[in-house]
């Protein structure tokens, strides 16, 4: 596969809103051909894990039901993540005519935005946006509704399910699937779930046409990302790329010239080390993101930065299950005790068997993907984790 130079896009914050007219003419187009544009783009979820965009949208669509939900997931709590936020403030329009056009595709009559409790400070301003966004609603001749719902600050409630679960007041934890939110979602009704970027970046879709769109990004992985970049870098903040480059690539630009590592994906991501940033695509081929990119320098400790990982998981672990419930805390443990001495060194692969038993038994992708960040670091930074 030929590399993609990195190069930088401004496909996301490019104009604040649509006009009333352009708006109208997207939502005028019968939804076959909006999905149709949809599925052509090779859009996937911005989310990390990477789900066909249309795929979700048809499923819901060709559910049988009065009554469908449009559910706009800004619960952004992966650590390092902040790209979500940024969307928000600078053009949430953008966001809410992504859910409109989504709308009129599954047949939904009412929108959700469910908003991460710490970002509480963001709704007056997208209180006012969403005045604007009904006012076009009703200008245009089409019944469709946004409401926000605030989230109380649950690691746990950016999973899908567990998200369902909070807005119909009970405690937030994953449910079983099947079945999935296209048939069963919020109040057990077909419901489409996408994160902020997703929506922003099928209206975009919508605008500039789907054959421009791929022409960003490669065959496994179309389009452009926005990344959260943070850690040991002089050009930390909101980036929106080209996907498809290298990790080589992503270090040169915003490294600080001692980079040793790079978190892709956030805590529940990839570490990926300096030997392997050449080879390494960031992108659904390589390693996907759903956009936090910490970069780590020589002075880092991998085995403290593994531990803060841990400790974050044992403290969001919502209980439910015992594989994540009890895993989180015995691999913290068993970090800090093959630290100290109290373990051998060879203590570290009874632990890297525990996180392959947590990804294939844990209920939810919380448990499930301890085993990125502590499998990566501990097989790359294994002389970091020992006394």
């Amino acid at each position: 596969m030929i590399q993609k130079l990195l190069k930088r896009v401004d496909l996301i914050f490019n104009e604040e809103c649509l006009t009333r007219q352009v708006l109208k003419e997207i939502l005028e187009r019968p939804k076959e051909v909006i999905l149709q544009e949809i599925l052509n783009s090779g859009l996937r979820g911005r989310g990390g894990a990477g789900f066909p965009t249309a795929m979700k949208w048809k499923l819901t669509a060709e559910q049988e039901s009065d009554e469908k939900y449009v559910i706009c997931n800004a619960d952004e709590g992966e650590p390092g993540t902040f790209k979500d936020r940024e969307i928000l403030l600078k053009v949430a329009c953008k966001v809410f005519d992504g859910m409109a056009i989504c709308a009129r595709v599954v047949g939904a009559k009412q929108g959700y935005l469910y908003l991460r409790g710490e970002y509480r400070f963001m709704l007056p301003k997208l209180e006012q946006d969403l005045e604007t966004f009904h006012e076009n609603m009703d200008a245009i001749g089409m019944d469709f509704r946004i409401d926000i719902k605030m989230g109380s600050g649950a690691y746990i409630c950016g999973e899908e399910s567990a998200l369902f679960e909070s807005m119909e007041g009970k405690r937030g934890e994953p449910r079983n699937k099947p079945p999935y939110p296209a048939i069963a979602g919020f109040k057990s009704k077909p419901t489409v779930i996408n994160n902020v970027e997703t929506f922003v970046t099928a209206l975009m879709v919508c605008i500039i046409g789907s054959e421009e769109y791929k022409t960003l990004g490669t065959s496994d992985s179309r389009g452009s990302k926005v990344f959260s970049i943070s850690g040991d870098t002089p050009k930390g903040g909101i980036h929106e790329l080209e996907l498809g480059m290298t990790v080589e690539q992503f270090v040169e630009e915003f490294g600080d010239g001692d980079t040793k590592s790079v978190q892709v994906g956030g805590a529940a991501g990839f570490c990926v080390p300096r030997k392997r940033f050449k080879d390494t695509i960031i992108g659904f081929e390589g390693v996907p993101t759903g956009g936090s990119m910490m970069l780590f320098n020589s002075s880092r400790s991998m085995y403290n930065v593994l531990r803060n990982y841990l400790d974050f998981f044992s403290e969001e672990s919502c209980g439910q299950c015992t594989p994540c419930r009890i895993g989180c805390q015995q691999l913290l443990k068993g970090i800090k005790a093959v630290k100290t001495g109290e373990k051998p060194a060879e203590y570290l692969e009874q632990l890297l068997k525990l996180t392959e038993t947590m990804k294939m038994t844990s209920k939810c992708g919380l448990g499930q993907s301890v085993a990125n960040s502590f499998s990566s670091i501990v097989g790359n930074f294994k002389e970091e984790m020992i006394y």
